[in-house]
Formats: C-alpha cells, structure tokens, sequence
C-alpha cells in the first residue's frame, strides 16, 4: 500500500459512488405519506406504472426458474460452466429444485385460478402473487441494480477497519466480521453467510466465530427491510422503524455471543494449519488512514460501467429467481396451513399473556405471528397486515427482521453451508433472539406511538 500513489481520480472513484449509494440507501426523503428513501420511492412508481402487468411478470419469471432449474438437474452440471453465475443460480439441490417447480405450479394456478379455494384465494395465493410479489419485483429492481454503488467502491473496507477495536471488546469477533455484517445489511443475508462461510473455510474465522458472525450478523438487507414495512403499510416511518431494528439488534448482537448454544462452539480452526487473521494497523498509518487506504485500493479495481451494470443485473436475477419461489413456495404452504388450521394460533398462545404484560393491542392476532419467522421472514408481515393498531403491525414487522433466522433463505443457507450450525441451534437461536428483542421493539413502539 503505497499513501501517495493516489491521485484525484482514486479518490473520486471512492467517494462519488458512496455517497451516491448512501443517498439513495440511506437518506430519508420527504413523501406523501412521511418520509421514506429514494429506492423505496422508485419501487413504488414501478408497481404504479406496471401494477396490471406484475402478477405475469412474477408468473413467468418462477416458470422461467424452476424450468432453468430442472434442466441443469437433467443435464447435469456442465451445462451453465461457461457462464459461473447461471450455473450457481440454477444448479441448486434437489431440494430448493422440489422448490422451485411447487412455486412454478403454485403460480401458475393462481394465476389462472386453477384448483381449490385454499390455495388459490384472495386471503392465500392471490395475496401472494398480485401483492407481495408485486413489492419484491420493484424493490429488487432498484435494490439489486445500485447495490455496487455500495459494495464495490470501498465503503465496506472503510467501515470494516474502522470497526476492529468496537467488535473484539464488545462481540469478540475480528474487525473484519463486521464487514460480513455490512455486506448482509446493504445486500442480503445470504451474502453475510457465504462471506462467513469462505472466511471460515479459509481459516479466519473459528468455529465460534464464523457460528456467531452467521447467526448473528447475517443481518437482514436494507431491501428486505423495506419490503417488510412497505407490505405493513408503515413506510412513512421507515426511518425510525429501521433505528428500532438497529437497537434490538445491536443488543441482541451483545448477549447471543455469550450464551449458549454460540458461547460453546469450541474456538478452533477448521484447520491445524489455519492462523487466523492479523488485525495490526501497518507503521505510518492510524485506524482511519489504513481504512480510507484500503477503500481506494478497493475502488480502483472498479474498472468499467459495463462491469457495474453486470453486477446490477445479475444481482436482480438473484433476487427475483432466488427469493421469487422460495416467498411462493413456503408463503403459500404456510398461508393455507394458518387459513385452514389453528396451528399457529396454538404456537402463539404462549405468547399472548406476554404481549398483554407488555400493552400490546390486538395480542391475541399478533401472537400468531411471532413464531411463523420461523418459516420465512415475510409470513409475519402478511399475517399483521390487517391488523388495525399501528403500533402492532410495527413491532411484529420489527420483531420479524430482528429474528434473523428464517429456514427459507439463511436458515437454510447455514445448514447447507461449513458454518458448524445445526438445526437445533437455530431452532434455539430463532427462540432466544424473539425473546431478548421483543421486549426492546415493544418498549420502542411505545415511545414513538
């Protein structure tokens, strides 16, 4: 690293994209309705303008993708080798392939209103397809596409070393599990959780490390966040909705760390030969020199547009042929089974004298909600979304982000992944994280209501 050979140029690269990544992420804008972000409102022009064409759109975008998907199964995996990125988007297991042709079928009937009422309804399918998919299009349109203004020009680098001397004394994690963190929060959890993942195959992480960093702070993306308080119609308050979630997160960051089932994972390599990483700042630089130095190395590889857009294009086909099915797939099944069944109302009884300690209203209604996360994180959003109080839609939607582990997309990605998690760990996580944040959101909620 060499401080003087930067010229203008580098630094520009930097600071231009970041700031405008910053803007449209991160800086709230006057609206209508409150305030909410510039991506948020461009997904909302979007859903205006193509509101009677989505419903197809979302249709044929998870036919494309279980069609996609089923022909790498059948052919094998050489077929998308010329192209990295198809083949990882389409060459999944058998699984996320069963997946993936249940929510092609699932669309396509309620979309022509093919077989029963459970399935098909306005209060299942329909609300899926012509509503919630309509949100998730026009989020990850904007979301996936400017996402490397924040990734790819250095602020990551920056924040990651700035962060070193807070994570060991506060979550006894290497500055660096921070950038995993950052990365979730910008892009996607399951950006966090292969991040963890390779840091953990490439010796950086130990054991307990790399199962706290993906447990703990594969946080939930900017994007799915919107979504989420898009759908419970509080948008306007997106601002202090998000410092909730930043709160009963950062709390629950400070105490999973130091309870089991995460402070008994044993704290060694996955390698005899593994070292760790040095977290030294080099001779001539501080804490903050060594962080900008490292975020204009890291904006100097940005080396075309073409290249930004790419990464901006296949970060939406991610999003849309990734999530897409999944939401269609688990939404569905756990729709029908709460429609038709009183499960959830029995998972939720427990939860109801808690929810009246605490001067919740509707208790009762939002009690069904707070272990169906479990599943997806989108269930709890929909099932609160007739409820009337404000202050309810807005502690269920908080609680559902805050939970973190949902067996559709991270959850299931931790198991897949060499993170030493097993079912049962998260099963205990998911529990542990509803009761430590629920009280904290709950207090918030009161105080800004």
């Amino acid at each position: 690293m060499n401080k003087n050979s930067n010229s203008l140029n580098n630094h520009l690269k930097f600071i231009l994209p970041s700031l405008i990544g910053i803007v449209l992420f991160m800086t709230p804008v006057k609206t209508e309705d409150g305030f909410s972000i510039p991506i948020a409102v461009l997904a909302d022009l979007v859903q205006e303008l193509l509101a009677n064409q989505l419903s197809a759109i979302m249709m044929v975008i998870i036919i494309i993708t279980a069609f996609m998907t089923v022909l790498a199964k059948i052919l094998g995996t050489g077929v998308f080798a010329s192209t990295p990125f198809f083949q990882k988007l389409f060459d999944v297991s058998i699984f996320w392939t069963v997946t993936r042709v249940v929510a092609a079928v699932f669309a396509t009937m309620v979309f022509f209103q093919i077989g029963p009422e459970a399935v098909i309804g306005p209060g299942t399918g329909q609300l899926l397809l012509d509503d919630l998919l309509h949100v998730l299009f026009a989020v990850f349109l904007f979301a996936g596409l400017f996402l490397p203004l924040l990734m790819n020009f250095g602020l990551l680098e920056l924040f990651g070393t700035l962060m070193t001397k807070i994570m060991r004394p506060l979550f006894k994690l290497p500055g660096r599990g921070s950038i995993d963190s950052l990365a979730s929060w910008i892009g996607d959890g399951t950006i966090g959780v292969l991040l963890t993942s390779k840091q953990y195959e490439g010796g950086y992480y130990t054991k307990r490390e790399a199962a706290v960093i993906g447990t703990t702070f594969s946080v939930v993306s900017i994007t799915f966040t919107l979504v989420v308080i898009s759908y419970v119609d509080l948008q306007h308050m997106f601002v202090p909705f998000y410092a909730t979630v930043l709160i009963a997160g950062f709390v629950a960051a400070l105490i999973m760390p130091r309870i089991p089932p995460l402070s008994r994972k044993a704290d060694t390599y996955i390698s005899e030969s593994a070292t760790g990483i040095d977290e030294e700042i080099p001779e001539g630089y501080n804490t903050l020199t060594f962080g900008y130095q490292k975020a204009l190395d890291r904006s100097k590889k940005e080396t075309s547009v073409g290249k930004f857009f790419k990464e901006g294009g296949q970060n939406i086909l991610d999003m849309w042929m990734g999530v897409a099915p999944i939401v269609m797939a688990f939404g569905l099944v756990a729709l029908v089974i709460a429609e038709n069944t009183p499960l959830f109302q029995w998972l939720g009884m427990p939860f109801i004298p808690l929810l009246e300690l605490m001067q919740v209203p509707h208790a009762a209604a939002a009690s069904e909600t707070i272990l169906i996360g479990f599943a997806d994180m989108f269930l709890p959003a929909i099932f609160a979304a007739d409820i009337e109080a404000e202050i309810t839609r807005f502690i269920i939607a908080a609680l559902s982000v805050t939970q973190l582990i949902y067996m559709s997309e991270v959850g299931g990605l931790l198991l897949g992944s060499k993170v030493p998690v097993s079912f049962k760990d998260l099963a205990i996580i998911f529990l542990l994280r509803t009761l430590i944040t629920l009280p904290i959101i709950t207090l918030i909620a009161h105080i800004i209501f």
